[in-house]
């Protein structure tokens, strides 16, 4: 008898489980196992954004509000390629600390979301430009406006010195600006 329950404790593993029992667990693992690997490509994915967009900041103009955690590389031109990995300089406006340098950047969850936290701008707010050395050109925000997409007139040179910073609003029909002007 003490042989028989023996075996009997042996048996008590997966194969003693019910069929119910059995397609639960395996139906739990397979969950488990997705989510650890769906979790895992957005960790390995989110990771590899943070070393590229790093490495940009090394290699290029940066340009950084601290206290709305803003902080993006400036590549040249605005097209989306560009737009889809930094900000952008618009080709042909200003110089860090000279004229009307005017940059552009996404405020989305799709793309680089560099300029998100732009709607929360308010004047008296620094903006500091870093150039490919890391001279630093330190704006202070004066104004905040909203403009349809065609009113390019924003990006003229108005006979200071500034930076002009454009995102997309939240529903993406207009655009907000906002100008920081040479301390």
């Amino acid at each position: 008898m003490n042989q028989l329950s023996d075996k009997n404790t042996e048996n008590t593993g997966f194969r003693s489980l019910s069929r119910r029992q059995r397609i639960l667990f395996l139906a739990g693992l397979l969950c488990f196992v997705t989510g650890a690997s769906i979790l895992s490509f957005y960790g390995i994915r989110k990771a590899c954004r943070i070393y590229q967009k790093y490495r940009l900041m090394k290699e290029n103009f940066v340009v950084e509000i601290a206290e709305l955690d803003i902080k993006a590389p400036v590549l040249e031109g605005t097209e989306n390629e560009i737009l889809s990995k930094a900000a952008g300089h618009f080709t042909g406006t200003g110089e860090p600390g000279r004229g009307n340098y005017c940059i552009a950047a996404h405020s989305s969850t799709i793309y680089k979301e560099y300029f998100n936290h732009l709607k929360y701008a308010q004047n008296g707010m620094e903006i500091i430009l870093y150039d490919k050395e890391k001279h630093s050109f330190s704006y202070s925000i004066q104004e905040i406006f909203i403009v349809e997409p065609s009113e390019v007139w924003v990006l003229e040179d108005f006979g200071d010195d500034r930076i002009t910073l454009i995102t997309c609003t939240d529903d993406g029909t207009q655009r907000q600006v906002v100008v920081g002007i040479l301390q």
